[in-house]
């Protein structure tokens, strides 16, 4: 029998107020669904399917910046944490281990092509590179940005594709997916510290390539 989304959802906020003073985090979700499919119960794995399907195909996408590749290797990554799942002893959540799966299979995939291709830019706020742009941007009128953004959007890609994929993966992670420097230094198997030199040296590329457009 199937349950209704509405009370599923029910059942998810209820679940994570816990019992008395007792709450339940998402991992502990996350870990209680593992364990029901490492125990046998594999269709309670398109639990995480539905869960992550849609983050992940984001992360993917604006690494590969097209559609249809992004969706097999989304797939392609829920096939190998699915292969895997019975390794998977949760002291990483479950979060951050299908990440990295889906990280490692868009550079993989990213190393393995003969031409990259365009990545998407529509959630990519205006202060990606520096504030000097965001000063850059707000000065023109709404026309004028509009115009203006299209076109440094095309110049960012175009930079973008010159920063090497450990170097892309931290600015997408960070400026378009909002993760902070542990949660990405946790999927990239790096520490806070490589992160943060990633991001500033990324930055700093990304400003050198536009400096001649932003000048």
């Amino acid at each position: 029998m199937k349950i209704s989304k509405t009370i599923a959802n029910e059942f998810i906020s209820d679940a994570k107020k816990g019992v008395g003073n007792a709450v339940v985090s998402d991992r502990d979700l996350d870990w209680a669904i593992v364990q029901r499919v490492q125990n046998g119960e594999v269709s309670a794995f398109n639990q995480l399917v539905q869960k992550y399907r849609q983050s992940l195909f984001s992360i993917i996408y604006n690494m590969t910046g097209n559609r249809e590749d992004a969706t097999d290797i989304a797939q392609e990554a829920f096939i190998k944490a699915f292969q895997s799942i019975k390794q998977f002893r949760g002291q990483a959540s479950f979060y951050t281990w299908i990440y990295r799966i889906a990280v490692n299979s868009s550079i993989t995939f990213i190393k393995r092509a003969k031409k990259q291709r365009f990545i998407n830019y529509e959630t990519i706020d205006e202060t990606l590179v520096s504030s000097d742009i965001l000063e850059y941007f707000t000065a023109k009128t709404k026309t004028e940005k509009g115009a203006l953004l299209k076109e440094l959007q095309e110049k960012l890609n175009e930079a973008l594709q010159k920063l090497s994929p450990k170097h892309r993966i931290v600015v997408i992670l960070h400026e378009v997916e909002g993760m902070n420097h542990k949660e990405i230094a946790d999927i990239t198997k790096t520490s806070e510290g490589t992160v943060r030199s990633r991001l500033h040296y990324a930055k700093k590329m990304l400003q050198a390539y536009l400096q001649e457009y932003i000048g």
